[in-house]
């Protein structure tokens, strides 16, 4: 198994989406990126504390490819919002790619100049190197999957 971790707004669609990619065996939504310890939601709203929140991806590398993980991601949001998704706005909805080797980094700038042809304005999706990750409390795991809610800035015709 390998690990991806993506921003891309809030984090229920993002995980609701990525959890339809065949290959993706496990996700946890949460905080990362920031500079506080153990942080709440409560914390991260505060956008004091730095954080975006993220997905965390377990796949199998033999049914999916991390450039294909990130092809998904650059598909399901807009990386041209500067802090923002949909209706969400601030630092913690940031549009992120948190490398774990810098063969994902190198992968990360490669796909990020790819999918650049599909906008008119500037992907400002920031990359830098994963940092703690600290998961979201649990009434905000699979919250679209166990509410029918909460899709937020993904339309339902994205997802895989």
């Amino acid at each position: 198994m390998e690990t991806a971790i993506f921003a891309a707004g809030c984090f229920w669609g993002v995980q609701f989406y990525f959890d339809q990619v065949p290959g993706v065996k496990e996700t946890v939504v949460g905080y990362t990126g920031g500079h506080t310890s153990h942080p709440s939601y409560e914390d991260v709203c505060t956008h004091t504390t730095g954080h975006a929140e993220a997905l965390k991806i377990e796949f199998d590398p033999s049914v999916v490819s991390y450039k294909t993980l990130l092809k998904q991601f650059f598909k399901m949001h807009d990386p041209t919002q500067m802090n923002r998704q949909g209706p969400d706005v601030g630092d913690s909805y940031r549009t992120a790619i948190f490398y774990t080797s810098e063969e994902q980094k190198e992968q990360a700038e490669a796909a990020k100049k790819e999918a650049q042809s599909n906008f008119n304005e500037p992907i400002v999706t920031e990359i830098t190197q994963a940092s703690e990750f600290w998961p979201a409390e649990d009434y905000h795991q699979k919250f679209a999957e166990r509410t029918g809610r909460g899709m937020c800035h993904i339309p339902y015709e994205a997802v895989a």
